[in-house]
């Protein structure tokens, strides 16, 4: 090993070391970087500093970032998520376990017109914590299916995560899209499979809606699903239909989703000065969070990979000869493993950029594997001691025991699981899409 490459990894490790202190990522990044490559090739680091953040900062396809941001604020701050909510909590009110399939059901449609976790999961908790206790139901397994359906937002179209690993690996961020809508489908599914099965086993888990919380006439349940749940899927469908039509870039698509939010908002007379101001803040707000995080993470492994690290770490995965399969899986199990103690964030950016030489010197299709990663990463919403959703959960229902919240969500994250087990061993699941939109 030379002394550059023994340079790389020592920055590596120190990186994993600073990262799970609790220091910032984005400045942790950023100081290793300019230290570890000041000493490895001089003053040739800030040059290479200024050349990552400028491509960054000028990249077309992150520029969708603040676009679907401000789309999914604008539509929380308005409220219209509570008109789709009831809804389809009247159109399923006879059916045992109706309160989960609507909490389900929401958040993967939510998911599709915000993409933010935090602001999904917190609706649901104000919506459905009532209508829970009013019901009957049990706040175990509610607690789960909130958490689950609303963890949706970071997986489904369009999601910001997703946004951030097309240009880090390369992958179109439309084929990673067209790529992502069948898995998020079949996980929305497996958990309305799991509280369906479980209310059939033991209805008291979640029986029937009371009469009063039901839809007074068929015609009056027809007009509050037109109002509720037409317009929000008119406009995801026109988002992300062009999108994956070809018709514009993601960028351009997201532009005139947040133009159709803010139009929609003045349709449902929802409009409000402030929370119009609170949104463009919160936008701006994460957008430079973001974008500076990507462009320092970019700006490090620029430096790993001068360094040499990048090529010798990929050179000795290598050479240990695992089937290409079997290295997938070790990656997988590694990512699913610190999702229970880091937050997505630090694991795409460093992760990602490490593994997708070997990926791709392993033949292995890179879309399918960074889909993958998305799917397995998701786990770390629901899998304490981080459990983001945990923590958004009780915080807007305090009297729900952490324990229970916790066993909530361990239900689901097997359900997860099984549906990584199913995209693992059937990758068309993930494939066909794109192939067939390509065609």
């Amino acid at each position: 090993m030379s002394y550059t490459e023994m340079l790389g990894i020592l920055s590596l490790l120190i990186l994993l070391i600073s990262i799970f202190s609790g220091f910032p990522i984005t400045f942790t990044f950023m100081f290793i970087g300019l230290v570890m490559g000041y000493l490895g090739f001089g003053k040739v680091v800030f040059h290479l500093m200024n050349i990552q953040f400028y491509q960054v900062m000028t990249d077309p396809v992150l520029g969708a970032i603040p676009f679907f941001l401000f789309m999914g604020f604008i539509l929380e701050r308005a409220g219209l998520m509570d008109g789709l909510f009831t809804s389809l909590q009247k159109l399923m009110a006879p059916i045992p376990g109706s309160l989960y399939v609507a909490i389900i059901i929401t958040a993967t449609i939510f998911a599709a017109a915000t993409g933010i976790v935090g602001s999904s999961i917190t609706l649901l908790c104000f919506m459905a914590g009532p209508a829970m206790a009013r019901s009957g139901y049990d706040r175990v397994l509610g607690a789960g299916a909130i958490a689950a359906g609303g963890t949706l937002g970071i997986l489904i179209p369009p999601s910001i995560m997703l946004v951030i690993m097309g240009p880090l690996i390369g992958v179109p961020v439309t084929n990673l899209f067209a790529a992502a809508i069948i898995p998020g489908l079949l996980l929305s599914g497996s958990y309305l499979a799991y509280a369906l099965i479980r209310c059939f086993i033991n209805p008291k888990l979640g029986p029937p809606l009371p009469m009063e919380m039901r839809a007074q006439s068929v015609g009056q349940l027809v007009v509050d699903l037109l109002k509720g749940a037409f317009p929000l899927l008119m406009l995801i469908m026109a988002t992300l239909g062009a999108i994956l039509a070809g018709l514009a870039t993601p960028t351009e698509a997201a532009a005139c989703g947040s133009v159709g939010a803010f139009l929609l908002v003045l349709a449902y007379r929802k409009f409000n000065v402030e929370n119009l101001k609170r949104a463009m803040f919160n936008t701006a707000k994460l957008s430079a969070m973001i974008l500076v995080m990507i462009a320092a993470c970019n700006f490090y492994g620029s430096v790993f990979a001068r360094l040499g690290g990048a090529t010798w770490t990929s050179n000795t995965l290598l050479s240990m000869n695992f089937p290409p399969m079997v290295m997938v899986l070790i990656i997988l199990t590694v990512v699913f493993l610190l999702g229970w103690a880091m937050e997505w964030v630090p694991i795409v950016l460093v992760l990602m950029p490490l593994t997708m030489p070997i990926i791709k010197n392993l033949g292995i299709d890179p879309l399918w594997y960074a889909v993958m990663f998305a799917v397995t990463l998701q786990t770390s919403w629901l899998t304490p001691p981080v459990a983001l959703s945990c923590y958004f959960i009780k915080g807007c229902q305090p009297d729900w025991p952490l324990w229970d919240i916790y066993k909530g969500m361990l239900q689901f994250v097997c359900c997860q699981l099984l549906v990584i087990a199913l995209l693992f061993f059937v990758p068309e699941f993930i494939t066909w899409l794109p192939e067939f939109l390509l065609k």
